[in-house]
């Protein structure tokens, strides 16, 4: 940690006993309980020093998936490609051992970028099956197992996966369904499967082609509930229900990463294009048909992300672009409040106790105050390279570097 900081952590630390503890969450998909990086927890660690930590595990094969927690156990996936298995991990949330290693599903390898990994798709969990998703040379693979034995319930084969930079599109559970994005270059798709038998409930066909690996994101916008889907060269709005579309945005590109997220406050979704342009839009949610020339509140490129997604922190918007450079946005307006270079990321953020965590590709976790100027409160080493984003649940923070989970906070009671 670097000198000067020890303050604000012990400020910090005091205030803890001062606040009455919000309920404590699972960490149950990609970016927490709902999809968008924050956590409502205000006795979880600020420290995340390696030294400290409550454990560090070893993680067999490679893979970027972040972890997901429910009750006692964590969950990630990994690959095994000597072996060509894709592999379901769950792990003990005390001690991080490893309760059970499943193998979900056997084949060629597809091809993939080199900061890409045959695993990077985070699974998802309704606490009684744990979902995954993977791609098997040009198949997209989409299972379900039982949260307890690891034993296997369902597998289904939706459709293919085009592209030559390999795969990573999350499922995401909503009521009785688990959904998955298949856009591409060749047959693209959004489908929602039934989380008891895996049979497809409905599925939306896309026709542009337009690659993306940003995870669909569901809120309540509006007064109705809103997927909101980054793909196919747009960014739609579906009903989750029925897979039927509410509004369109053409562009700003071709393919994309980034998760969107919302601000209630300001009723704006943010959605940032990766390829061949990156460009961050902000869009009122309350429009039907093609809104292109009417909801897009205001647009910027300098601060957009490639990779990582971006979070809302009450009045702020920050992202972190693809040269490293951290932006802060006044969420509203779009105007740019400062810019601060933090190293490349593939990491998403993820906000504690009105503090930002952004973990860079070498280990470095940056924490941040939003503010309208940048002020650095702390920063760790993690002592390994991290493309992962973290979990946070009921006290405990598990971030997941290339060969390592590690878990910081106090044992469970």
């Amino acid at each position: 940690m670097k000198k000067g900081t020890a303050g604000w952590l012990l400020l910090l630390t005091s205030l803890w006993f001062g606040i009455a503890q919000a309920a404590a969450e699972y960490w149950p998909g990609w970016r927490g309980p709902r999809g968008d990086g924050t956590c409502i927890e205000t006795r979880v660690p600020l420290e995340w020093d390696p030294s400290n930590a409550l454990w560090k595990s070893e993680i067999p094969g490679q893979g970027h998936a972040s972890p997901i927690v429910w009750g006692d156990r964590v969950f990630t996936t990994t690959a095994l490609p000597a072996t060509q298995e894709r592999v379901l991990l769950c792990m003990a949330r005390d001690t991080g051992r490893i309760l059970w290693q499943q193998t979900v599903v056997q084949g060629p390898l597809e091809k993939i970028h080199k900061e890409n990994s045959y695993a990077s798709a985070t699974p998802a969990t309704d606490g009684d099956r744990v979902y995954t998703a993977f791609r098997v040379g040009d198949d997209i693979v989409v299972a379900a197992h039982d949260c307890i034995t690891g034993k296997q319930l369902w597998l289904s084969r939706p459709g293919t996966h085009a592209g030559e930079w390999g795969f990573s599109n999350e499922p995401v559970v909503y009521k009785d369904k688990v959904i998955v994005d298949g856009d591409s270059k060749g047959d693209s798709f959004l489908v929602a499967f039934s989380r008891a038998d895996g049979k497809e409930l409905w599925k939306v066909k896309r026709t542009n082609r337009g690659i993306s690996y940003s995870a669909p994101f569901i809120r309540t916008m509006n007064g109705r509930a809103q997927l909101i889907q980054c793909g196919d060269r747009c960014v739609t709005s579906f009903d989750p229900d029925t897979g039927k579309p509410i509004w369109t945005v053409d562009g700003p590109s071709e393919e994309f990463v980034s998760t969107p997220v919302y601000s209630e406050k300001a009723n704006l979704v943010y959605i940032s294009s990766s390829w061949p342009k990156q460009v961050l839009y902000a869009i009122r949610p309350n429009g039907a048909g093609n809104v292109t020339q009417t909801h897009v509140a205001w647009r910027d490129s300098k601060g957009a992300p490639y990779v990582p997604s971006m979070i809302v922190a009450g009045d702020f918007l920050l992202s972190v672009n693809n040269g490293g450079v951290a932006f802060c946005y006044e969420a509203a307006t779009g105007k740019v409040l400062w810019q601060e270079k933090l190293g490349r990321h593939h990491a998403s953020p993820v906000l504690i106790n009105g503090l930002v965590f952004l973990i860079n590709d070498d280990g470095q976790i940056n924490v941040i105050k939003p503010g309208p100027s940048f002020e650095r409160v702390a920063t760790f080493e993690l002592g390994e390279s991290c493309y992962a984003s973290p979990a946070i649940s009921d006290g405990q923070v598990f971030l997941r570097g290339f060969t390592r989970l590690h878990c910081f906070g106090s044992k469970a009671k």
